[in-house]
């Protein structure tokens, strides 16, 4: 199981330069958590760059993975993450999702450079 980060979705939607580096970790939706944090990330930037249509076409996709919701202990435990890393909110989100979830980070972000189970692209 992996998280693919907006900046994934992104790229992958945009057919962004490293596109083809993020469509290896999304060839098998059942194999996808999405934070619902990612979800609110994507649809929002595809829509200001592009159009509504295209932003719910990629929810729509993004939507076969597994949507975790944004949980009381994952909540907490972003907050600690945030503190202790100096993460924005919803980098704390997307890595507490990974943590619990015990799955690995693919991004390009780069405050998730030197974290554990986290991958830069």
């Amino acid at each position: 199981m992996v998280i693919v980060d907006s900046s994934g979705w992104i790229e992958y939607f945009t057919s962004g330069r490293q596109a083809a580096e993020y469509q290896k970790h999304l060839k098998d939706p059942r194999k996808i958590i999405t934070p619902t944090i990612i979800l609110y990330e994507v649809y929002k930037k595809i829509k200001r760059e592009s159009s509504e249509e295209s932003a719910l076409e990629a929810v729509s996709a993004m939507k076969l993975t597994k949507v975790v919701p944004l949980t009381e202990s994952i909540a907490l435990l972003a907050a600690d993450l945030s503190l202790k890393y100096a993460l924005p909110m919803a980098d704390a989100i997307v890595y507490a999702s990974a943590l619990e979830m015990d799955c690995m980070v693919v991004t390009s972000d780069g405050h998730f450079k030197g974290l554990d189970k986290a991958v830069l692209i």
